[in-house]
């Protein structure tokens, strides 16, 4: 299972092919993973030094995944204890 979470998520964030490159489509779903936004802040960070203003958008998405993880994760062990 764990094998086809993670092949979308190396192939359409921009890990192993160029983000610009890639069709409209396969951008817009590269968007909606975390990898790709993590790529980008580690990128700016190593490759440009980049400070926190110039990756707003990529924290900010990161912390939007972040706290919809820990929503489910919360709801879900809550209905394990009842």
């Amino acid at each position: 299972m764990t094998f086809f979470f993670f092949l979308p998520n190396i192939l359409l964030s921009g890990f192993m092919f160029p983000y610009r490159g890639m069709p409209l489509w396969a951008q817009a779903i590269g968007e909606a993973l975390p990898l790709t936004h993590f790529l980008r802040i580690v990128r700016g960070i190593t490759l440009k030094g980049n400070g926190f203003a110039d990756m707003q958008i990529d924290v900010l998405a990161l912390a939007l995944f972040m706290i919809a993880a820990m929503a489910l994760a919360l709801f879900r062990f809550r209905e394990t204890l009842d």
